[in-house]
């Protein structure tokens, strides 16, 4: 398929990533569920098996990059990398993305722009980012890049 990622696409594919997020939240209890659930996630939605993926986590900090599943696994849900304490396994109920921009370049494409996660309680979280996407052989949108950080405070 050679068709150019669309802006319909990009929603569906930031929608299905903060829906990914908010089912290992609810798993949390169930560490083997919510391990599978990560690694769904990881396979129909990020690139490792594609390219070489481009990761940097919100609050990563002394393995600032995961480059590869098993280190973005860890973060997901903690594992080989002794700082990470589980990032989806926090109960998020909701997941919103607010795109500043979009850059679309026929089988690639990049978002930029806010996602807000929201707490059990009902607080959202603020968090920036920019995501690159490709478009596999089956027309999916899959994640190359994804770098996230926490807005700058003064």
């Amino acid at each position: 398929m050679t068709e150019e990622i669309t802006e319909k696409q990009i929603a569906a594919a930031q929608k299905a990533w903060g829906n990914g997020i908010v089912k290992i939240g609810r798993l949390k209890d169930n560490s083997t569920a919510a391990k599978m659930a990560a690694l769904e996630h990881l396979d129909n939605l990020y690139a490792y098996d594609k390219v070489k993926v481009l990761f940097k986590p919100t609050k990563a900090a002394d393995v600032q990059f995961r480059d590869t599943k098993d280190k973005a696994l860890s973060y997901f849900v903690s594992g080989e990398i002794p700082e990470d304490t589980g990032f989806a396994l926090q109960p998020w109920t909701n997941v919103r993305f607010e795109n500043h921009a979009t850059s679309i370049h026929g089988k690639t494409a990049i978002a930029m722009g806010n996602y807000y996660f929201t707490t059990t309680a009902g607080d959202e979280v603020k968090v920036e980012y920019s995501f690159g996407y490709l478009s596999d052989e089956d027309a999916n949108l899959k994640i190359f890049l994804h770098h996230s950080s926490l807005p700058y405070s003064k």
